[in-house]
């Protein structure tokens, strides 16, 4: 097998433009007139230069990425062949990652490769790729129906309600975030700065410094000489904490123990089962099995502990349980997200009902965040100004002693 690359027109005589791999150039010729293409050229084509991904790059596209490809997708497969819709929408890709991964579906759609088949092209040929298998699989199943460009809707409003949750949760962590940095910064420089210059000012003196003061100069006196051992012991926790994210067994006891956090483990709960729920609902919809949406849906859910727990949900369903049962059994879900789901089941209409419970639990979720970060913008304010406070006591405290010994 070779690849040839080919010039064509189409029926509707427009000129069309790709590869495909074939025996011979005999064969990609064939191929081509069966599809109804009037063949110009086709001869062997150069091999594709490797995208070359760096060691540090994420596997498969953004969510910010996937959202964009997929909405302007569904909106020209509409109106253009899907080889031409990929073509345009591999050109008007923001990046060259996002670029190549369009490229290589679009030269396995035009190969003669569906393309939930060709979503699943890796580099050089190789199964993997860039889309997740949820989002292959709901192509599949608009494929199978015949219903390719409602699917990619019913997807990329999907994402972008995930891309903009997500956005606002960042930009309700920014303030905060950038607040407690500075915060560090400046008693970073007090303790490494200006204690040790006052300190050089007391060495003279005597007497004995106030018990406070001994204790930030002690501590000013660690964080100047040995600065690079706590850089280092910094990094090496934050690369511990990196490697026992990677595991398993170790993964399971950090989520297991969130968990059981107060507030937060209620928060990390509703959230993943807002997720949950959320993919869920568009599967459904998608008239997806629920068997495969739930076997799809489950590996979605980021909490390890609560998905290790809901592996059971597809079997249950399978063996003839109702989903609201299995997922009471499963015991980690919101009471408020098992009553919707009993009543779109007797109701029929399970994928509103899913859809109405992720709405109900990403409000909550958001009014919750909103609420703790109004609290600790003000926390951070006030313990990192007691923080200043107690080293400028520590330099004052001398001084005023100094005061009294001097009868001033």
């Amino acid at each position: 097998m070779a690849d040839f690359a080919y010039r064509a027109i189409d029926t509707d005589g427009r000129e069309r433009c790709g590869r495909m791999r074939a025996t011979d150039a005999a064969a990609a010729t064939a191929r081509l007139r069966a599809r109804g293409l009037a063949v110009i050229a086709c001869d062997t084509a150069p091999p594709r230069a490797p995208y070359a991904r760096a060691p540090w790059a994420a596997r498969r596209l953004s969510l910010p990425q996937l959202s964009l490809f997929t909405r302007q997708l569904a909106t020209l497969a509409r109106v253009s062949p899907l080889e031409e819709a990929l073509r345009i929408c591999a050109a008007q890709a923001g990046s060259a990652r996002a670029q190549a991964a369009i490229a290589r579906v679009h030269g396995a759609v035009v190969e003669g490769q569906s393309l939930a088949r060709a979503l699943g092209t890796g580099e050089n040929g190789g199964d993997g790729g860039d889309f997740p298998p949820l989002y292959r699989a709901m192509v599949a199943a608009g494929e199978g129906a015949g219903q390719l460009p409602t699917i990619l809707d019913r997807l990329a409003a999907s994402l972008e309600r995930q891309a903009a949750v997500r956005s606002k949760l960042l930009a309700t962590l920014a303030y905060p975030v950038i607040l407690a940095i500075v915060a560090l910064l400046v008693v970073a420089a007090l303790m490494l700065f200006v204690v040790p210059t006052i300190v050089d000012q007391f060495d003279s003196i005597g007497q004995q410094l106030p018990l406070l003061t001994r204790v930030i100069m002690g501590i000013s006196a660690f964080a100047t000489q040995f600065w690079w051992l706590i850089l280092a012991a910094m990094l090496a926790a934050a690369i511990a904490l990196r490697v026992a994210l990677r595991r398993e067994k170790s993964r399971l006891a950090i989520d297991g123990a969130l968990l059981r956090l107060p507030l937060i483990g209620r928060l990390i709960r509703d959230w993943n089962a807002a997720r949950f729920a959320r993919t869920l609902a568009t599967m459904v919809e998608s008239r997806l099995p629920l068997v495969d949406g739930l076997a799809l849906s489950v590996p979605g859910i980021a909490n390890h502990a609560l998905r290790r727990a809901s592996r059971s949900l597809a079997e249950d369903v399978r063996s003839g349980s109702s989903l609201s049962a299995a997922m009471a059994r499963a015991g980690i879900f919101p009471p408020i997200l098992l009553h919707l789901v009993s009543s779109g089941e007797n109701a029929g209409a399970l994928d509103t009902m899913l859809a109405a419970a992720a709405n109900h639990l990403e409000q909550d979720y958001d009014r919750f965040v909103t609420s703790a970060m109004a609290l600790v913008e003000p926390a951070i304010i006030l313990i990192m100004g007691a923080i200043v406070a107690t080293i400028i006591l520590s330099i004052l405290l001398p001084i005023l002693q100094l005061q009294q010994l001097s009868g001033v």
